[in-house]
């Protein structure tokens, strides 16, 4: 079974593409087109059976934004139960508050490229 971009979230991931947050719109605006230290990411993507906000396979990292509706304590438990089953495929999860993208952009930029294995 293919662990990326599965047929069956096609659908999902480009509704979620064609209706971004945002934070997820701002996020982009910076990391399309290889402009994050000529990384690669994608949006949208799916690993496993989970659709992530961005995605570097260069460097197995995952960028989720987090609205309010994370902060749920529900919410919250399956945030962390989708991190690790994501950490067993050997990709880094890494989380922003939307307002911290919004608010302290180059802080957030700095804090990617930091787990970038090699700059």
């Amino acid at each position: 079974m293919r662990t990326f971009n599965r047929k069956y979230l096609k659908q999902k991931r480009k509704d979620l593409r064609n209706n971004p947050t945002q934070a997820e719109a701002f996020l982009w605006g910076h990391l399309k087109g290889s402009k994050l230290e000529g990384r690669k990411f994608s949006r949208q993507a799916s690993i496993k059976s989970f659709i992530v906000d961005f995605y570097c396979p260069e460097e197995k990292l995952v960028v989720e934004l987090d609205g309010d509706l994370h902060f749920d304590e529900e919410v919250k438990k399956y945030d962390e139960d989708r991190t690790k089953k994501i950490n067993k495929e050997g990709i880094k999860v890494i989380r922003f508050e939307n307002q911290e993208v919004l608010l302290n952009l180059d802080s957030v930029l700095s804090e990617i490229k930091h787990h970038f294995k090699t700059i």
